[in-house]
């Protein structure tokens, strides 16, 4: 499904040791954004149908109708001179917006 590097489990564990609410990182696809597809993520706890993807000890919750758009993809955490948060590296995605949030998805091969 996905792979979680070792900063973005380390980075998620100290956000949901601050925030206090959570047990992890839900993270979806929705229809918006400057490319047509976004991305979501926040702090929550796995929903029905969820996918749960952890490493060493931080846990991703990603609902089912997301999983297509998200196969193969590496959640990463970055912290330099354009910002810190958390990275997408999705090969089902064509192009990507300048901020990194939204992409358009790749052609599906029929």
């Amino acid at each position: 499904m996905i792979t979680i590097t070792d900063q973005a489990a380390r980075a998620l564990l100290d956000l949901i040791a601050a925030k206090g609410t959570g047990d992890g990182l839900r993270l979806g696809v929705e229809k918006g954004g400057c490319a047509g597809l976004q991305y979501i993520m926040e702090t929550g706890s796995p929903r029905g149908g969820d996918i749960t993807i952890e490493h060493a000890g931080a846990k991703v919750f990603i609902d089912a109708e997301s999983t297509a758009h998200l196969s193969g993809s590496v959640l990463d955490y970055e912290d330099g001179l354009s910002g810190a948060g958390f990275r997408i590296r999705n090969p089902q995605a064509s192009r990507s917006c300048g901020c990194g949030t939204s992409f358009e998805p790749a052609a599906i091969d029929t």
